[in-house]
Order: structure tokens, then C-alpha cells, then sequence
């Protein structure tokens, strides 16, 4: 995947860049894997906003995701990769031998026409797309879309690019280093897909202008230092003034950078070996 840029026809196109979108084969959808997707501007169901800086944006339609891979030992057939609007990675739409049709998470280098399945006997090849059991995957194999608990789906590993990498494995549980660099207990039953997730590039776009991140959903964001002192912790002062604190606040004067909000006694801690980021 190639990431074009534009010549500097305006300020806005002078630092935008798109993707070229070179291994989407199809631009419409599958119409029995769409459903309505609603929007809801940031608000829950008082209608009280939650999550500020949200609304508006292109209407879009939920791509039905097979998450679980749950349709054991039928071998399906790559029929197209297609850009998806709700998730940064691109998706494949498999035709199985049976007639069903299903999306998944297109994995880098899955090509049309290419076979995959999904299956839990220990003889299937190691090769982007197929899904497997972390006990039938050998060590070192890079993984994405990766369950927590056995049937619930894939949880870990879902974005553009990312890949997690099985370790070792031991009792009845595997570790896995994910891509933030925490290494965690994994049971060994619990289902993960083979390869990396496809759209490495997705993190090098530059938006670029402000109509453009508008599209996707998000409004504007005022700086805390602009506004008034009644408005933000860091606000007020005399022209341009620094935040005045010893670490960022966010506007309801909680620390923003660097506060570790997991809790101490969560059930899962017993299954982190080690942290994100510490050697």
C-alpha cells in the first residue's frame, strides 16, 4: 500500500496525503453483511454528552464482522478485500464451500482468490488468514485478531497494522507479546488468525485540513491555554502563558498525561507478565 501526496494547490492540500488504496479490489459492499449504524454524537442515553469533540460526519453502514471464526474446517475462498468506514484495517469477504459469505480482517498478503480456514486440528498451514488455536500455532508465529476467552471473539490486535507474537507456551496457557509490548497469559484454546493485520500505512496519512477529520465524525477541540481561568485549568494569563502546573490537567482538573488508570486489584492483572513499555 502507497501513500500518495498532493502538490501544494491550497494550504489544506499542501501537507495531505491519501492512501492509494491499491489492494481494494471492490467498492461495493456486501448488502447481506450491512446493518443501520446510528449515530450518537458523544452522548449516552440521557442524551447527556460523554465524549466531547464528536458529531456530525459522513453516514456509513456496519460491515458485519466475523470476529469469532467459528466456522470450523470449511475452507473459504477470498472474493474481495474492501475498505471498511468503521475500523482502520481493510476487510476480506470469504465465500465458503457451503454458500455462506462472511467478513473478516484482512490479514497483509491475503490476495483474491486466496484459501483460508478456520479449524482446530493441528495440521493446517501456518499462513495468513487461517485461524487456529494458540496451542496449534508454534511459537514465534506473528497473530492478530486473538480471543481472551475461548468463544467470545477476538479482542486484541484488530488495528491496521499491528501484529502480536506467541512466545511460549505453558500449562494450559500461552504468552503472548502484544503490540504495546505487554506480554500476557493467553489460554491456549482460545482462537487467534495467522499474520499481521493489513493497511500498515494507515498511521502515516496526514489529514491534512480541518474539513477532512470532520468527515469522520469529530468536531473541534479548543486548547485549555485559550481559554479563560472559569473554563480550564490551564486557562487565563497574559498572552501566551504555559499550562502553570506540574503536569497537564484535563478540564476537570485530573492529571491527562501519564496517570496509570488500570485498577490495582483488577481479576485479569494475575494474567500480565509484564507492562507495556518496561523491559
Amino acid at each position: 500500500m502507497a501513500i500518495r501526496q498532493y502538490k501544494p494547490t491550497s494550504p489544506g492540500r499542501r501537507f495531505m496525503s491519501v492512501l492509494t488504496y491499491d489492494e481494494i479490489t471492490t467498492n461495493k459492499p456486501e448488502k447481506s453483511l450491512l446493518e443501520p449504524l446510528k449515530k450518537h454524537a458523544g452522548r449516552n442515553k440521557q442524551g447527556k454528552i460523554t465524549v466531547r469533540h464528536r458529531g456530525g460526519g459522513n453516514k456509513v453502514k456496519y460491515r458485519i464482522i466475523d470476529f469469532k471464526r467459528d466456522k470450523k474446517e470449511i475452507p473459504a475462498r477470498v472474493a474481495s478485500i474492501e475498505y471498511d468506514p468503521n475500523r482502520s484495517a481493510f476487510i476480506a469477504l470469504l465465500n465458503y464451500l457451503d454458500g455462506e459469505k462472511r467478513y473478516i480482517l484482512c490479514p497483509l498478503g491475503l490476495k483474491v482468490g486466496d484459501e483460508i480456514i478456520s479449524s482446530e486440528a493441528d495440521h493446517v498451514d501456518i499462513k495468513p488468514g487461517n485461524a487456529l488455536p494458540l496451542k496449534n500455532i508454534p511459537t514465534g508465529t506473528l497473530i492478530h485478531n486473538i480471543e481472551l476467552k475461548v468463544g467470545r471473539g477476538g479482542q486484541l490486535v484488530r488495528s491496521a497494522g499491528n501484529s502480536a507474537q506467541l512466545l511460549a507456551k505453558e500449562g494450559s496457557k500461552a504468552q503472548v507479546r502484544l503490540p504495546s509490548g505487554e506480554v500476557r497469559l493467553i489460554p491456549l484454546n482460545a482462537m487467534a488468525t495467522i499474520g499481521s493485520v493489513s493497511n500498515p500505512d494507515h498511521s502515516n496519512v496526514r489529514i491534512g485540513k480541518a474539513g477532512r477529520i470532520r468527515h469522520l465524525g469529530f468536531r473541534p477541540a479548543v486548547r485549555g491555554v485559550v481559554m479563560n481561568p472559569v473554563d480550564h485549568p490551564h486557562g487565563g494569563g497574559e498572552g501566551k502563558s504555559p499550562v502553570g502546573m506540574p503536569a497537564p490537567l484535563t478540564p476537570w482538573g485530573k492529571v491527562a498525561l501519564g496517570l496509570k488508570t488500570r485498577k490495582r486489584k483488577k481479576y485479569s492483572n494475575k494474567d500480565i507478565i509484564r507492562r507495556a513499555g518496561k523491559r
